[in-house]
């Protein structure tokens, strides 16, 4: 008998210490997330939440010990109650209870619920129990119907997503990603265009000079007496500055 004492106490003070250590951790973090939300990041609530569950595990284990007595075998009963301050309890609660009165026992050992909970639940089966076997299968096979339409729109609209996907990956290349930068350089730089100008194509008729047709014969012919390139008397070609200025009127009309 002694001896289960014993190990009845060793249980309930590693039970008591692990569960006061889970209690700070929870208050840390709690006192976190209310006053440092704005500097708390996810690795750090991750950290404090890994600390938590680790907690959680080590204290299954201790309940779950083989050597561990049965904690749900004990019952729990007040030794004393009064309405007056008591000190020590206020201590042991950490100020959260202060009293053991004959109003505060029924909530803090109840081992049934509220009677209006228990009220509830009591005509809720109630009322399961006064629905019929044929009704509550009509119900059954209409809820069934409706989940399984559900699914069907759902798997649908699934497989259309994934076949739009598979066409959309699938489909021809209609374009030249080395030759749409060089297009696009092309319209709006001018890049890699060359841009030649004639005389004659400045002044919107042929080049100067005597023109042969297609079925002419022999070297070209001047005009007697004058300088090959140069006209008769009549037909006088203009000199070379008067056509660059007439080029020029031309591709800079006045403003």
């Amino acid at each position: 008998m002694q001896r289960e004492e014993k190990q009845q106490d060793a249980v309930l003070e590693a039970v008591i210490s692990r569960v006061n250590d889970l209690k700070t951790s929870i208050g840390a973090m709690i006192f976190k997330v209310e006053n440092e939300y704005e500097t708390l990041n996810w690795p750090n609530f991750l950290d404090n939440f890994a600390l938590i569950s680790g907690q959680l595990t080590s204290l299954t284990k201790i309940l779950s010990n083989e050597k561990a007595p049965a904690l749900r075998n004990f019952t729990v009963l007040p030794l004393m109650l009064k309405p007056d301050l008591d000190e020590n309890l206020a201590r042991v609660t950490e100020g959260r209870l202060t009293t053991f009165s004959h109003d505060i026992v029924p909530d803090y050992l109840r081992t049934k619920p509220e009677p209006d909970a228990e009220m509830k639940m009591v005509q809720l089966e109630h009322k399961a129990n006064c629905v019929t076997y044929e009704t509550t299968q009509k119900q059954v096979a209409t809820m069934n119907k409706v989940v399984g339409h559900v699914w069907d729109l759902v798997n649908k609209a699934r497989e259309e997503w994934e076949s739009e996907a598979g066409s959309r990956s699938g489909a021809a290349q209609t374009f030249s990603l080395t030759d749409t930068p060089l297009l696009v350089a092309a319209i709006s730089m001018g890049k890699g265009l060359k841009h030649t100008v004639t005389p004659g194509a400045m002044m919107g008729g042929p080049p100067p000079g005597p023109q042969r047709g297609p079925g002419a014969l022999g070297p070209p012919q001047g005009p007697p007496g004058g300088i090959p390139g140069q006209m008769g008397p009549m037909g006088k070609a203009p000199s070379a500055i008067k056509t660059n200025i007439k080029a020029a009127g031309q591709m800079h009309p006045y403003r």
